[in-house]
């Protein structure tokens, strides 16, 4: 295996077991602002209660996530360090502001809010909470903002033999960026509600501290459903967007290969990376709708791209079914859940199944990525710079063994960190006497 197999696939492993930690921290973190500030608001010892056993959660992951993320961030000098050196006056910056106006103002937060239950007023308290929220998710949207430089590249010249940037305020404006912070966050605000259902549903079936585990039921249930569809519809814009900055991607993740006007979606295909296996029970021009909000338009096939510049078809194809495939279950399971929230007694097979459903929104956010990322090869920077020319280089031996050293701290660091967050999760409150409200 190459040099460059070998980084693309350390570099996946980093990223994939970081974000198992990414989206919990930026959902949960805005969820547990919302609990406090409902205590502040109503005096109900019930939301404060919840604030500090899900905060436990909480913390438990952040800290996973810190570990995770920055050993991340240092293969972009150890394995792509051409690419460091080609856009780094860019991308670089983008990470310096992440680190030092986010990340750092998060952790401070975090300490004073964990440290400061008994020390601030709830009020205080409740602010700080927020501050945590806000911190977090001005990280993401940093770190999105680079991804969004690497999808759809603008304000910089070409000097020097490298991409100088010329107009900051067009790469924080980019609207490639912030259509995945509105994928991103929302998604991530949907597997927070779903890891609250999940947890509360468990403690349900057993009786467990019933009214405070119903009270988080029904914030989750009902933060899953609303961004489940808001995440939904936002993927519809960002579709749109597709065909005009990456009509290679749109056409690689149908597995679309002729130039048609009323292009059709195909319910039954087998992709293939020269062509389609089988394609059959077309729906008339719904691919042309989905790419342009007209039936009638004309979608891009994949023939129209040489072969060297089109993506992984198959990857990209069955990334995308099942993002979307989990994302049409999600709206089913909240909907029905937010139906009968209030009778969940009559429902107990639903109860027994939440649990196993809180890794699912984890899986439709890998596929997400995945489509996000590999669909945009062989491109390390959109149209801009190859993949294959961003390597460091280094020995394949090297980052081979690396790559089997990382793999085995992080096995082992994942497995600690979450049997913590499922003993936890498990324990519940620490005072299990029922609660009125």
């Amino acid at each position: 295996m190459d040099v460059l197999m070998l980084s693309r696939l350390q570099f996946a492993a980093a990223t994939m077991f970081h974000f198992i930690f990414v989206p919990l921290t930026l959902g949960l973190s805005i969820l547990i602002a919302c609990m406090e500030t409902a205590y502040v608001r109503t005096g109900n010892e019930v939301y404060k209660k919840m604030a500090k056993f899900w905060g436990k959660l909480f913390l438990v992951n952040f800290a996973l996530g810190v570990v995770t993320g920055i050993t991340l961030e240092f293969q972009f000098g150890t394995n792509w360090s051409r690419y460091s050196m080609y856009v780094g006056d860019i991308f670089g910056s983008l990470l310096a502001i992440e680190a030092t106006a986010a990340f750092f103002l998060e952790s401070t937060f975090i300490g004073v809010w964990h440290f400061g239950w008994d020390k601030l007023s709830p009020k205080a308290h409740a602010i700080t909470a927020w501050l945590v929220a806000g911190a977090s998710n001005l990280s993401a949207i940093w770190i999105l903002i680079a991804n969004g430089f690497m999808q759809n590249p603008v304000g910089y010249v070409l000097r020097n033999g490298r991409a100088e940037l010329t107009d900051f305020f067009a790469v924080i404006t980019n609207k490639y960026a912030w259509l995945e912070f509105f994928h991103v966050v929302p998604a991530s605000l949907l597997l927070a509600g779903f890891f609250i259902v999940g947890i509360s549903a468990w403690h349900l079936i057993r009786k467990s501290n019933t009214e405070f585990f119903h009270k988080s039921f029904n914030l989750g249930i009902s933060v899953a459903l609303v961004f489940a569809l808001f995440t939904a519809a936002e993927g519809h814009i960002h579709g749109n967007n597709l065909s005009d900055t990456q009509p290679a991607k749109l056409a690689a993740m149908e597995s679309h290969w002729e130039t048609e006007k009323q292009a059709p979606m195909y319910l039954l295909v087998i992709p293939g990376q020269n062509g389609n296996h089988l394609q059959a029970l077309p729906l008339p021009g719904v691919l042309s709708f989905l790419a342009y909000n007209d039936f009638n338009a004309e979608v891009k096939g994949l023939s129209d791209f040489p072969a060297a510049d089109r993506p992984p078809v198959v990857i990209s194809f069955l990334s995308f079914r099942l993002m979307v495939g989990l994302g049409t279950l999600f709206i089913l399971l909240a909907g029905f859940g937010f139906l009968v929230r209030n009778k969940l007694d009559n429902y107990p097979r639903l109860l027994k199944v939440l649990p196993f459903c809180i890794p699912l929104p984890y899986f439709a956010l890998w596929a997400g990525w995945t489509l996000t990322e590999v669909g945009r090869q062989p491109w390390i920077v959109y149209g801009l710079m190859r993949t294959s020319d961003a390597v460091s280089p280094v020995g394949g031996a090297e980052v081979g063994f690396t790559l089997v050293l990382m793999t085995l701290l992080y096995a082992l660091l994942g497995a600690v960190g979450i049997w913590l967050m499922v003993k936890l999760a498990k324990k519940g409150p620490e005072d299990n006497t029922p609660i009125q409200a």
